[in-house]
């Protein structure tokens, strides 16, 4: 079971019994108060986090789930995420990415297997970790796996392309578990257009494109618009029936190079569709500035590796590009910065529209100083009580917005 806190329960109790207190100035309360009740929400607080790749990172080891592998989603020393460090970061339903790579979109299944398999690696999780870890399809499902002390592993798929060209593939992955699907990744595919790719495949949509997203409001699946062309974009919010979710992105206010993230207007329109977007922790996509400089190291780091006749992979020039990178270290965001993109979200659309989607073991441990892993919410929680926003708002950012619009998708869900 969660642990009693006392200082947050109170409040809590207080603010359900109808009687508020008068607001509480937390700006003003010294920092070690302000830190014990940021740690102290981040655990009576359902707290999810949209999109969590530890499937590709356990695909990248090779993971089996036999005896000595099942040791690593309990704790582990490499990774963003495990078992433990969830526990002592508050996290209770980091969605599980089932990604695809655009690689597999060439394939006559278009990645079908692919992802059959990685769904079955997180259900052998939950089935064989099932003390700790459990399959939630719905917010109530996650709202019983907390109270019964479980950390729930809801399943998002990011990138469309198993899908394939039938519709009937869309049922088959709801009830394989994947409760929202992110229609593109890197390329554009069968379905529409890439922010990563320029061909304009279909500008927007393509006509099968607009199919799956009537269908997935049919389902009860969520619609991701992360990674989708802007074009691709404004089409499923004049389309879709329901919210839409932004599982992953940024603001491009503070990154305009990064055409990954979304603009002003973009997010004013997902504010007016009800939808809400997730933070993604990503260093590159939090800050230009940050995009910028490291390019220029790697612009010198591989003309200095060319002038000396070297090649990235060749052992003698491990040295050279490590001292290189003592010389020219790379440049990091920070939590404030996250919090900066909560602020501007919050301005243009409503504390409603906003939630956390880090990209943890996604990003090669390129993330803000402060929220180095899954045990650092609490970090982000002190700056946002810092800043202002009231346990009812930080509530809104840890799961009620996201359940508001996981809960709306499945209730106009249509046999």
């Amino acid at each position: 079971m969660r642990k009693d806190l006392t200082l947050v329960t109170i409040l809590l109790a207080v603010l359900t019994a109808g009687c508020r207190p008068d607001p509480v100035d937390y700006t003003t309360l010294p920092e070690e108060k302000l830190r014990h009740m940021a740690d102290s929400l981040a655990q009576v607080f359902i707290l999810t986090d949209g999109h969590v790749d530890l499937p590709y990172r356990l695909n990248v080891r090779h993971f089996r789930l036999e005896r000595e592998f099942l040791g690593i989603p309990l704790q582990s020393n490499t990774g963003d995420f495990d078992y433990e460090r969830a526990r002592q970061g508050g996290l209770d339903a980091p969605f599980m990415s089932i990604y695809i790579p655009a690689s597999y979109q060439q394939l006559p299944d278009h990645g079908k297997a692919y992802a059959d398999s990685v769904i079955s690696m997180v259900t052998g999780i939950t089935d064989s970790l099932s003390d700790k870890f459990a399959f939630a399809g719905t917010p109530a499902e996650v709202e019983a796996n907390t109270r019964a002390g479980k950390i729930s592993l809801p399943m998002g798929m990011e990138n469309g392309c198993p899908i394939g060209n039938d519709l009937k593939n869309l049922e088959h992955f709801y009830k394989r578990g994947i409760r929202y699907i992110t229609l593109s990744h890197s390329k554009d595919n069968q379905i529409c257009d890439s922010s990563g790719d320029t061909t304009h495949t279909w500008n927007g949509l393509s006509p099968f494109g607009r199919d799956v997203v009537k269908e997935m409001n049919r389902l009860g699946i969520m619609v991701d618009i992360s990674h989708v062309d802007d074009s691709t974009f404004y089409q499923v919010l004049a389309l879709t029936e329901v919210p839409c979710i932004a599982s992953h992105s940024a603001c491009r206010f503070f990154a305009p190079t990064v055409r990954r993230d979304m603009t002003d207007d973009m997010i004013r329109k997902m504010g007016e569709h009800g939808g809400v977007i997730h933070i993604n922790f990503y260093n590159a996509f939090l800050d230009s500035a940050v995009v910028k400089r490291n390019q220029e190291n790697r612009e010198k780091l591989a003309t200095l590796l060319e002038a000396r006749n070297l090649k990235y992979t060749d052992s003698l020039a491990k040295p050279v590009i490590e001292q290189f990178r003592q010389d020219n270290p790379s440049l990091n965001t920070d939590v404030e910065m996250v919090a900066n993109h909560i602020d501007h979200i919050v301005k243009l659309a409503g504390i409603d529209h906003v939630g956390l989607g880090s990209d943890f073991d996604g990003v090669d441990g390129d993330l803000p100083t402060g929220l180095e892993d899954v045990s650092k919410y609490p970090n982000l929680l002190y700056v946002l009580l810092k800043r202002g926003y009231s346990p009812e708002d930080i509530e809104k950012i840890c799961s009620k917005n996201t359940f508001r619009v996981w809960n709306a998708a499945l209730a106009a869900a249509r046999p």
